[in-house]
């Protein structure tokens, strides 16, 4: 769990909690949503005492994945206030841990350093059935080309591959990194693979179906606080309906839908890029519209 820890000026005396704490031990009120748990916690005791706490009071109503806040009851103020950096506990206090909010309408910025491209379920099984297969594949290859020459890792999924089959060739022999499922969403079954990639804040998501694995992944990144890039000349469905409605709804979710074109030179951003000349020749020629012009 990842937490704020703000930086105030210290705090005079905190609002209390009744006495009968143990010996050497401080008595604390630990608030958080509408509960409120009277505790205690060692004297000097600190945040990451105090976030051990909450965790073991809590656990089972915290969302690990989400960032959080500690504050602190000041009665001069007669409110709460963000903890003071360096807080040590010497007197009873009253204290709650408060998750930050993820905006949802983001400014879509992407940056190689900070940027994962997920492949999702680009099977051999799904080649006759899915819409427009042969044009997002070609688009995928782009966009693989072009992660390998910016240094942009890569983690690609297949669903069931027992039943279902292998990645597609064009696909595979790009890759190094191939995670089997049974979930829709690719999650979790990459999160030890992303927990491995340093400062990700984005992920450039394509493959099938958009209107299930596609959408379900894409909703968890970002109930996670990750934003994510659809690319939809690199996605598709069974259903040109399906397809569609699942790339307006996600539009409409915060989510970037965008296109691989877009992709690419925002990750390259500038024609001074030591990378450009390869990017550019990579998007030349156009990218196929794979049913979606018809339908816009």
């Amino acid at each position: 769990m990842a937490a704020a820890e703000p930086v105030v000026p210290m705090l005079p005396n905190s609002g209390g909690v009744g006495a009968g704490a143990p010996s050497g031990t401080v008595p604390v009120l630990f608030c958080f949503s509408v509960f409120a748990r009277p505790s205690s916690v060692p004297h000097g005791a600190g945040y990451e005492l105090l976030i051990q706490k909450f965790l073991s009071l809590y656990g089972d109503q915290i969302d690990m994945h989400r960032k959080f806040v500690v504050q602190l009851f000041a009665e001069e103020w007669g409110q709460y206030v963000d903890l003071p950096k360096g807080f040590a506990v010497s007197e009873r206090c009253k204290v709650r841990l408060v998750p930050l909010q993820i905006q949802l309408t983001t400014l879509g910025n992407l940056t190689p350093s900070s940027t994962v491209f997920f492949c999702c379920d680009m099977q051999e099984r799904f080649r006759p059935a899915i819409k427009y297969f042969g044009d997002i594949i070609s688009v995928g290859q782009r966009l693989l080309q072009g992660a390998r020459i910016l240094g942009i890792p890569v983690i690609v999924t297949e669903q069931y591959p027992k039943g279902l089959g292998s990645t597609v060739q064009e696909i595979f022999r790009a890759v190094k990194l191939v995670l089997p499922k049974t979930k829709f969403s690719m999650l979790p079954e990459v999160e030890a693979a992303l927990a491995e990639i340093p400062g990700v804040r984005s992920v450039v998501l394509f493959g099938v179906e958009t209107h299930v694995c596609i959408q379900q992944t894409a909703l968890e990144l970002v109930g996670r606080g990750i934003e994510v890039h659809i690319v939809a000349d690199a996605t598709s469905s069974r259903s040109m309906m399906d397809r569609m409605f699942a790339l307006e709804r996600l539009a409409r979710t915060g989510i970037i839908v965008t296109t691989s074109e877009a992709v690419l030179l925002q990750l390259v951003a500038d024609k001074d890029h030591p990378k450009f000349k390869e990017v550019q020749n990579l998007i030349k020629a156009s990218a196929p519209e794979s049913g979606l012009l018809s339908k816009v």
